[in-house]
């Protein structure tokens, strides 16, 4: 097959939807297929590490700040007839959209395709008045792109609904994934004399990294072997780095931006990975990195996570905004070498589910379905 897929964020950026295409697009090429990625052109081009796969950068980007208070790079124009001169060249057998709904190259390409359409949902809004106020603004734009699809996939269930309750249509859930070869499983059931609590993320509100440092600060006192390590950058990282010199929280320590050789020596040598998002969450690929690196996890009962940590992961998460609770969750994963055993015995069986391969075996399936190939 002949596979056009479309990333309408800056794919020289590091992102979730980013890695995503770059390794389904890695796997398939693997597989004998011809790919080539569709992605918006950076206004700083990067040196991107997309290996020998065809990129192909199509119109411009600008930087917009999203409701939920992320920064992204999106498409939003192209040269007339840029579009149809690409499509026309390459003549695809089909094309996959990552989030077809996010301006503006998804749609764009959508309204010109001359062959099968496969969508893959990721985002989840919050159940917020903003969230509500998108969800609203959502309603007449994706009417005008859901009809042109041939096919609808998301990551999770939580990605599904809105499309499921607008389209009526069959929505086949496929999990974002992670490359477990680039993981050493090494499960720490005995925590260490000296215990460190890792974030490693964004700083931004949603993440819920405030209610982190509260939680903490609750326990610091009474617990001087454990300390915080916040890997990351984000618009609250000057506030954040205020609150713990203000409310004197000890042992924090902020790395700013760590590479990812260095996010996986802390997710061995952390005791618990904490990830506290409070919304916009649609899955939780940094928890997977947890289960795969064996570090037992506590994180946010956003709805996202919820769908990932299920079964015999529920016990960790919690709700960030309830100190006391968050704190005795914290505690226990800290300690208690009987639920550590227990959580680390089922993320290490979980986990497989999410390897690259199994990832791309269900995309597939959905591809040969698509055009009626046996």
């Amino acid at each position: 097959m002949k596979i056009g897929i479309v990333c309408p964020y800056d794919i020289d950026r590091g992102g979730g939807v980013q890695e995503q295409v770059l390794a389904q697009a890695a796997e398939l090429q693997k597989r004998g297929h011809k790919v080539a990625i569709l992605t918006p052109k950076p206004r700083k081009q990067e040196n991107p590490n997309t290996g020998d796969i065809k990129v192909i950068y199509v119109g411009s980007s600008a930087n917009v700040r999203t409701p939920i208070k992320t920064s992204l790079e999106l498409g939003f124009s192209y040269k007339k007839d840029e579009l149809d001169d690409i499509l026309a060249e390459e003549k695809f057998d089909l094309l996959h959209i990552h989030e077809p709904e996010v301006p503006m190259l998804g749609a764009q390409i959508v309204a010109k395709a001359t062959c099968p359409v496969i969508a893959t949902f990721h985002a989840v809004y919050p159940e917020t008045p903003m969230g509500r106020s998108i969800e609203t603004f959502r309603i007449p734009w994706s009417k005008s792109i859901f009809s042109r699809l041939t096919t609808l996939t998301a990551v999770s269930d939580a990605a599904a609904t809105f499309v499921k309750e607008r389209t009526g249509r069959e929505v086949h859930i496929i999990p974002n994934g992670i490359d477990l070869t680039k993981y050493t499983y090494q499960p720490k059931v005995r925590p260490p004399a000296k215990k460190t609590i890792l974030y490693v993320g964004r700083l931004e509100k949603r993440k819920g990294v405030v209610y982190l440092l509260k939680a903490y600060k609750a326990m610091a006192g009474a617990h001087p072997d454990v300390s915080l390590v916040l890997a990351g950058n984000g618009d609250q990282r000057i506030g954040l780095e205020a609150y713990v010199e203000d409310k004197k929280i000890p042992r924090v320590s902020f790395l700013g931006f760590v590479s990812e050789k260095e996010k996986l020596d802390l997710l061995h040598k952390a005791t618990v990975f904490c990830s506290p998002a409070l919304y916009g969450e649609s899955f939780g690929i940094v928890l997977l990195e947890a289960m795969a690196s064996g570090t037992v996890t506590v994180a946010g009962s956003n709805i996202g996570y919820a769908g990932v940590l299920s079964g015999g992961g529920q016990t960790a998460l919690v709700n960030p905004k309830k100190i006391g609770e968050f704190t005795h969750k914290l505690q226990t994963m800290l300690s208690d070498t009987d639920e550590r055993q227990k959580w680390l015995d089922w993320a290490k069986a979980e986990v497989q589910q999410y390897d690259y391969p199994e990832v791309v075996d269900k995309y597939e399936v959905v591809y040969k379905a698509t055009l009626k190939v046996k």
